[in-house]
């Protein structure tokens, strides 16, 4: 996995969006992706392309239509990489105290 084009595909807005819209209703057309964006069809075709680099979007043929999916395997792992070992000790401290306090309390 190449966590530079996941980070990449996810610093922008417009992709965030894309992927949003699979995240609630996968199996969409770009057509139904298009709307509400207010792009063009190239430039919306340039955005799923990049999505499908970091392998964030996954297509499959339904007859003459290409449905597009939500791959969330990249995100999980960028979040296993890089957010949940900066965060655990950060909450487990948090947690510490309350811990304390509740057991002190009983």
């Amino acid at each position: 996995m190449d966590d530079d084009a996941v980070f990449k595909a996810l610093a922008d807005p417009t992709r965030r969006k894309l992927l949003d819209k699979l995240y609630t209703t996968g199996g969409l057309t770009q057509g139904q992706l298009e709307e509400g964006l207010g792009m063009t069809r190239f430039g919306v075709a340039k955005h799923l392309s990049i999505l499908e680099e970091a392998n964030l979007v996954i297509t499959q043929r339904s007859g003459r239509q290409k449905l597009h999916y939500l791959n969330a395997v990249p995100i999980r792992r960028i979040h296993d990489r890089w957010i949940d070992k900066y965060t655990a000790h950060q909450s487990s401290a948090l947690l510490d105290p309350q811990k304390n306090l509740e057991e002190e309390e009983s």
